[in-house]
């Protein structure tokens, strides 16, 4: 299994979470972006930089993804591509995206993305958290123990 990271929006809180597990379980990992995005030193971490553009690093990490691989990322529709590619993904806050949910998250997704292009101001989403961060380490866990 490898694990890759869309690094382009990971919270600085998850970084230390990810290397600790890297390190500990021996992860192969690859992190994902734009720009250089830095988790920290490993000699099982490669940092991959693509070209500035919209999805770039999506189309990258569906394109080495294997069967069985963890994608880290908050973008739904990368998520959707991962798991129809056999992956599993989960967000920043520790959700799980799976075939059950992912429908649903896209669908309402493409609705608040049509309400702003219609001119409607609407919230973003709410500040990353501490309490967010744990909620990640613990669906982190579960899932590196689900492999074992």
């Amino acid at each position: 299994m490898t694990l890759y990271i869309d690094g382009d929006a990971l919270p600085n809180l998850l970084k230390p979470i990810l290397l600790r597990s890297i390190e500990r379980l021996e992860i192969p990992t690859r992190v994902v972006a734009n720009k250089r995005i830095t988790i920290g030193d490993s000699s099982h971490v490669e940092y991959l930089i693509v070209d500035q553009g919209a999805d770039q690093a999506d189309d990258r990490i569906v394109e080495l993804l294997e069967p069985g691989d963890l994608v880290i990322t908050a973008d739904i529709p990368l998520a959707d591509r991962v798991l129809s590619a056999g992956g599993h993904a989960i967000d920043h806050r520790g959700d799980r995206y799976t075939p059950d949910n992912i429908k649903e998250r896209l669908a309402l997704r493409n609705l608040m993305d049509a309400i702003r292009e219609s001119g409607e101001i609407t919230r973003g989403p709410k500040a990353f958290t501490a309490k967010d961060a744990h909620a990640f380490a613990n669906q982190l866990n579960r899932f590196f123990q689900e492999r074992r």
